[in-house]
């Protein structure tokens, strides 16, 4: 399934919203690296791929401004371990 994802800068994060939920990654910045702090889903929209397509995005927006992908929370931490095409 694909979801909207809106990159809310202002926040640091990229987020979602499911049946009134929303859900989001949240991010530092630096110079060099675009680091996910956190993932965020709520439970009763859990197990749906949001996650990663949260995480997806944000590392995709990390390779378009030419910052390195850096995994802090867990999740994104697999997710990279999933896709070494991001490292």
């Amino acid at each position: 399934m694909e979801y909207t994802i809106i990159h809310a800068p202002e926040r640091c994060r990229f987020e979602t919203v499911v049946e009134g939920r929303t859900a989001y990654v949240e991010y530092q910045r630096t110079c060099n690296d675009l680091s996910i702090i956190h993932t965020i889903v709520p439970q009763p929209i859990e197990g749906r791929g949001i996650a990663s397509a949260l995480v997806k995005a944000a590392f995709d927006y990390a390779r378009e401004e030419g910052l390195t992908p850096r995994a802090v929370c867990s999740y994104a931490a697999v997710w990279l371990g999933r896709h070494p095409e991001y490292i």
